[in-house]
C-alpha cells in the first residue's frame, strides 16, 4: 500500500487491472484499516479517472454475490449519494412508485454514510427485512414489482470499508461503485450523481455495456432531479439539458425537501408520501424522478405521458401497495 499511496502522492493514476487489483485486496483484507483510510481520503482530493472507476466497478461487480432474476426487464434508480444536502429519500420514493406503476425495480441502497438516513436505514425502519435469497427477493418481484438489495448483503468488500467510511463520514469513490454494481446487473439504470464531471464518466462506462441508461446530475448539486434548478440528463441519445420552468414547475426551495435530522424523522417524512399526503412540492419531486425512470424505458414516450403514469403510481395508492407487500412478509 505505501507504493500505491505514493503514486498517488506523485498525481499518477492507475490502469483499469491495477485499480482492479488494489480493490480486490482492500476487498480481501490485505491491508490495514488506517492504509485504507489514506487511499480513501487520498481519492476525495483529486478527480477518478475513467479507467480507474472501471477497475474498481469490476471487482466490485465480480466479487459480489450475484442475482439473475432471468426474463425481468429490471430498473435500479440508485444515487451515489455525497450531494451533501441532506434531502428526503427522493429515489427510494421513485422506486416504489415506478413499481407501483408496473415496471420490475431491484433497488440497490445502502445505510446513510455522509447523510443521515440512506435507503437501507429508511426501509428498515419502515419493516423491510433485508434478506440476499433469491427465492424471496423474486417473490418480491413478483408480487410487489419490487426487491431491495441491500449492499453488505450482496459485497464482502463493504464489511472491510463500511467501519472506515462511517468514520470518515464524507463521500468515498465508494459513493460512485454503487449504482454501477447492482448485484442483478438491471438492463435498465436511472442513477443520479453529485457532479458533471463523475455523470460523464458513468456515460463513458455505460456506452460499451447493454444498458439503457438516464443519468442525471442538477446543477445546483443534487444527485437527483431536485426542482430546485436545472438539470442535465445524459443518455443512450446523448447530453440534454431541462429547465424547471420546461417541465411545468416554479422553482422550489431546498428547505421544502428537507430530510430530517433523524431516522426516526426520514421515515415519518417517507410515511406521510407514499401514503398520499405529501405536499405539492414533494409530490412534484418524487414523481419528475420517477417519469424520468419510466421514460428511460420507454423513450418514445413525452414526460407528461411519463409523469401521468407515475402520478397514476402515487396518488392511486399503488406505490403503497408495493411498500405494503413488501414490508408484510
Amino acid at each position: 500500500m505505501k507504493d500505491i499511496l505514493r503514486h498517488l502522492f506523485e498525481y499518477k493514476s492507475f490502469s483499469r487491472a491495477e485499480a482492479y487489483e488494489i480493490l480486490t485486496n482492500i476487498a480481501t483484507g490485505k491491508y490495514e484499516s488506517h492504509q485504507i483510510a489514506a487511499f480513501m481520503t487520498t481519492y476525495g482530493m483529486r478527480s477518478i479517472r475513467v479507467e480507474e472507476l472501471g477497475g474498481f466497478r469490476d471487482a466490485m461487480y465480480d466479487l459480489c454475490l450475484k442475482m439473475d432474476f432471468d426474463g425481468y426487464n429490471l430498473i435500479d434508480m440508485c444515487g451515489t449519494g455525497g450531494d451533501g444536502k441532506n434531502t428526503f429519500n427522493i429515489s427510494t420514493l421513485a422506486s416504489l412508485v415506478v413499481a407501483g406503476a408496473g415496471y420490475h425495480v431491484a433497488k440497490h441502497g445502502n445505510i446513510g454514510v455522509s447523510s443521515g438516513c440512506g435507503s437501507s436505514n429508511v426501509m428498515e425502519a419502515l419493516g423491510y427485512k433485508f434478506t440476499n435469497d433469491k427465492d424471496t427477493l423474486q417473490k418480491q418481484l413478483d408480487e410487489a414489482h419490487i426487491c431491495f438489495l441491500h449492499a453488505p448483503l450482496f459485497h464482502p468488500a463493504m464489511k472491510t470499508v463500511a467501519p472506515i467510511r462511517r468514520a470518515l463520514g464524507v463521500k468515498t469513490f465508494f459513493n460512485m461503485l454503487g449504482p454501477l454494481t447492482n448485484p442483478a446487473n438491471p438492463r435498465f439504470q436511472s442513477v443520479g450523481v453529485f457532479s458533471l464531471e463523475l455523470a460523464r464518466l458513468y456515460g463513458y462506462l455505460y456506452q460499451n455495456s447493454d444498458k439503457q441508461y438516464s443519468i442525471i446530475h442538477a446543477l445546483d448539486g443534487y444527485d437527483e432531479i431536485s426542482l430546485t434548478g436545472d438539470f442535465k440528463l445524459i443518455s443512450n441519445s446523448g447530453e440534454s439539458y431541462y429547465s424547471v420552468d420546461e417541465l411545468g414547475f416554479a422553482p422550489v426551495q431546498a428547505e421544502d425537501l428537507a430530510g430530517g435530522d433523524t431516522v426516526e424523522e426520514a421515515s415519518g417524512i417517507f410515511r406521510t408520501i407514499i401514503e398520499g399526503k405529501g405536499t405539492n412540492v414533494q409530490n412534484n419531486v418524487v414523481l419528475t424522478n420517477a417519469a424520468f425512470a419510466i421514460k428511460t424505458f420507454h423513450p418514445e414516450k413525452s414526460f407528461g405521458d411519463c409523469y401521468y403514469e407515475a402520478e397514476s403510481s402515487l396518488l392511486g395508492m399503488k406505490a403503497l401497495d408495493s411498500l405494503k407487500k413488501l414490508t408484510d412478509q
